[in-house]
This record gives structure tokens, sequence and C-alpha cells, in this order.
């Protein structure tokens, strides 16, 4: 399947909101203007843009703790994103929820979690709440390599291919469970070899390519909106910087720095305006100006987060569970 020119450019564009994002929460959260903890996607920008790319707005997404790229890439807004993570009550969760906890259901965006693995069975239920009421949404799973060790991704995958459930899983591996690289986890290398278990397609995908994702992910989607159930991607995939902004190894702990920088070298933007440049489909000017609209965007949304009030004290039990 080719690529239509406009495709591309949507998905460079998202990729690079992303990144800039992202770049620029590692300047804040060194300055002390986003508290908590921050778990940051570059590296993996081609895995959120090249799936969410083949949603619909109607469509659901379940997130993780490195979501900031998901969420992004399946319309959330920069400037609700930006003001909770400095904990403002603009923000999507009026500050309470930060970095981990952003959803918005109007963009389908089902919450990012901050549990390994947690986000497995509610886009589960989700899918099997569209097939309910037969409305031919699909549900983009995102989770991490170690949590396809936890019993939520078997009963999840279990369930979804028994009952034909419209779920799209994404297995963003990229290497690394905190501080424990794959070898010492698990004993297999494909993680799609999984999907075997539960009779359902299982694929592994270079996740730094967007397209190689995008036309994976697109045919997944097709066949869950067609009912014939749910598909297993692995998208093999690499972040650059440490598990959170606290952890910040650059190699010469758990990770060895040449490590680090061979990944780098397979950046999925450059890749992805390199072909485009080779091609003729697009300008070096092309991509300036969507790169200076970005950073607007971003600069945009720090002012605004900036400018947010905090929440008032008394606010502090209001849309939260108290035990």
């Amino acid at each position: 399947m080719k690529l239509k020119i406009d495709v591309m450019v949507d998905l460079y564009r998202t990729m690079k909101t992303i990144r800039e994002f992202e770049e620029r929460i590692v300047d804040l959260y060194a300055r002390g203007l986003v508290p908590g903890l921050a778990h940051l996607y570059i590296g993996e920008e081609a895995v959120a843009a090249g799936v969410c790319a083949t949603l619909a707005q109607d469509d659901y997404i379940t997130s993780t703790h490195r979501g900031h790229g998901h969420v992004i890439a399946k319309g959330a807004e920069l400037k609700r994103m930006m003001a909770e993570l400095f904990g403002k009550k603009t923000g999507y969760c009026k500050g309470k929820g930060g970095s981990m906890h952003i959803a918005d259901m109007e963009a389908g965006i089902l919450g990012a979690n901050g549990i390994a693995g947690g986000g497995l069975p509610i886009a589960t239920g989700a899918g099997w709440s569209a097939k309910w009421r037969k409305t031919q949404q699909v549900t983009g799973c995102f989770f991490g390599d170690d949590a396809s060790n936890n019993g939520t991704f078997h009963e999840s995958l279990n369930l979804a291919s028994i009952h034909k459930l419209p779920v799209v899983y994404v297995c963003e591996n990229n290497l690394y469970g905190i501080s424990v690289c794959q070898a010492k986890h698990m004993p297999i290398s494909d993680i799609s070899i999984r999907a075997t278990a539960y009779d359902i397609p299982g694929v592994t995908v270079d996740g730094n390519d967007v397209i190689e994702v995008y036309q994976a992910a697109f045919k997944a989607v097709e066949r869950a909106r067609a009912g014939e159930g749910p598909t297993l991607i692995e998208c093999k995939t690499y972040r650059w910087r440490g598990h959170h902004e606290g952890d910040p190894n650059q190699g010469g702990r758990y990770r060895a720095k040449d490590e680090i920088e061979s990944w780098k070298e397979k950046c999925p933007i450059a890749r992805l305006a390199g072909k485009m440049i080779q091609n003729k489909q697009i300008t070096e000017k092309g991509l300036q100006d969507i790169d200076d609209q970005v950073v607007r965007a971003i600069e945009e949304a720090v002012a605004f987060a900036k400018q947010s009030e905090f929440p008032d004290l008394d606010e502090m039990y209001e849309d939260v569970l108290v035990n």
C-alpha cells in the first residue's frame, strides 16, 4: 500500500509535534515547572503517529505511563495537556492527574495509565462495548514489552480472541522494562509470537519506520472493523531518555552509550523527512514551515499553562475517588 503525500505530511507533522512537546518538557521539568513524574516518548514517535493515523475520530485508544505521544496523535489539545502537566486547573484533569493520567473522552482517549498493563482490560472492555452497540468503533491499545508478561495481557487477548473484539493491541517494544532489558525478562525475542496462543494475527514491524507501522495498523484496523477480531502488532523501537526524567540514564548504567547513539541514528522523524525529500514529495522549506508551526503551537501551550491558575485548596477532593 503506497501512502498519499498528504498522509505522509500529516505523519511527519504528528511526529514532529510529539518530539517538540517532549523536548520542551525536558527543559520545563529540569526547571521545576512540571511536578511529579514525566516518562518521555522521544524516539518512539512513529508508533503513536502511525497507529492513530489509521483510527477514526470516534475510535478509542488506551495509553500508558509514557502516553504523551499517544494522546497527541489521537488529537488531544496541546494547551490542556501542558496545563495538566503544570498542575493547573485548565488541564484535562484539572491539574490533579498530571503526566500519566491524561484523558479526553470526546477524542476517544480513554486515559493514560500509570499501571503497567492497566490499559489492556480497558481497551478490551471498550471493544466489547463497541461490538454490543454495533458501532464498528475500533480501539487501539498501547502497552510496553514488560506489560506483555502481565496477566492482563493474556486475559485480554484471550477474551478478545474468543469474542472477536475490535481491538488492535500495539506492543511498543523499546527493549527495556524500566532498567531490565527484554532478554532478561522473557525467553523470546519477538513478542508478536504470543498471538499464536490466542489464534489471532501477530506481526512484528520496525517501530521507527512510520510507514511500516501505518501499513500494519491500517490492515489490523480494517480487520477489526470488519468483525474479524483483534491483532497483535509489535513495534520494535527505543526510548532515547531514561525511564523517566528522574532517571538520567544516557549510558553507563543499564544501557551502553553506543547502543543509545545507534538508535538515535534510526530517528523516525529524520527517516521520513529524508524519504520525502528524496522522492521529491516535499521541499526543505516545506518541512521547515511545518517545524515552525509546531514550535509556535508548543510555545502557545506553554504560555497558556504558565498563565493558568492552580486549583483551589477546597477543590482537592472534587472529581477524585477517596477511599
